[in-house]
């Protein structure tokens, strides 16, 4: 059980890493969640969130009988990778016949 949140905080930390606010501006993951938290994409709050409500998670009864399943299998893909590799494949052209 105190492996399940792994995932999620690793994956907080990815987004932390590749935010503006770590890139550009040059400031430290933990400046970034504590003081410049309003400058953080969307993904990464959500990931703060949920790494929350695992480690809250790991604190509850019935959550430690039926297991915390809150991040038991997730993964960070920045955008920039996440927009390169879905980009649509070309068309297949067609011979055309004469």
């Amino acid at each position: 059980m105190s492996s399940s949140c792994q995932s999620l905080i690793a994956a907080l930390k990815d987004c932390l890493l590749h935010s503006e606010c770590v890139v550009k501006n040059g400031h430290l993951p933990s400046e970034c969640l504590k003081e410049h938290y309003n400058d953080l994409p969307d993904e990464c709050k959500s990931l703060r969130k949920a790494t929350f409500e695992c480690k809250r998670g790991m604190l509850d009864m019935r959550k430690r009988f039926r297991g915390n399943i809150v991040g038991s299998q997730f993964q960070y893909t920045p955008k920039d990778k996440l927009d390169a590799s879905s980009s649509p494949p070309a068309a297949p052209t067609r011979p055309t016949s004469s």
